[in-house]
């Protein structure tokens, strides 16, 4: 910061305004000059507080990140994630190949990493297991604002796919799947947690 002038923003402040343009706008619509506009400052200024777009990203994905106090399971921490990333869904495309340091993301790996302490399973494979549901959840919520923006409810869209498929089946050349449908295991809609369930079972235990 320059010398006898007082900074006209916090670092928060900054992050804040863009957190805010990309929940409203999209995290594309989130440029250095619309950044500026909205603070009412002058767009040079904007990198005594982020050395770049990038690092402004990185400081947005950690100031949403906090999590609630006290232990967590594995469970618990999909949860927190997908509430997070219906909040905020510029998150999903802010997730790819970036480097997140800082205390709010650190602290995610920890408490998954605390969740999975009792489990005898290399540290790598411990890693490995919480990006595997970081992208599930990613790519559950992904689906869930699609349906949203289509106007399509989650089971609207189950009905209409069973009733696609069942007119293939009657072709007799899918047994497994007509046992399954006869079963009513594709009439259910999906829910979060029991999927998130599932899979956090297989890769723990399988």
């Amino acid at each position: 910061m320059p010398r006898g002038r007082p900074p006209a923003h916090t670092r928060e402040q900054v992050v804040a305004a863009a957190i805010k343009v990309a929940d409203a706008e999209g995290l594309e619509a989130l440029t250095m000059r619309r950044l500026a506009a909205e603070l009412g400052a002058g767009v040079m200024s904007l990198y005594t507080y982020v050395k770049d777009k990038d690092d402004l990203v990185d400081q947005m994905m950690e100031q949403v990140s906090a999590l609630p106090p006290g232990p967590a399971t594995l469970l618990d921490l999909a949860r927190q994630q997908r509430t997070l990333m219906l909040s905020h869904p510029w998150m999903l495309s802010a997730l790819s190949n970036r480097s997140l340091t800082g205390p709010n993301m650190l602290g995610y790996l920890e408490r998954g990493l605390a969740a999975l302490a009792g489990e005898p399973l290399p540290g790598a494979a411990k890693m490995e297991i919480l990006a595997l549901l970081t992208g599930f959840v990613a790519s559950y919520v992904a689906n869930e604002l699609a349906q949203a923006r289509a106007g399509v409810t989650t089971s609207a869209r189950v009905e209409a796919h069973v009733a696609q498929m069942r007119a293939a089946l009657e072709t007799g050349a899918y047994p497994q799947l007509a046992e399954v449908l006869a079963e009513g295991g594709m009439t259910e809609p999906p829910h979060f947690d029991r999927i998130a369930t599932r899979m956090i079972d297989g890769l723990v235990r399988g």
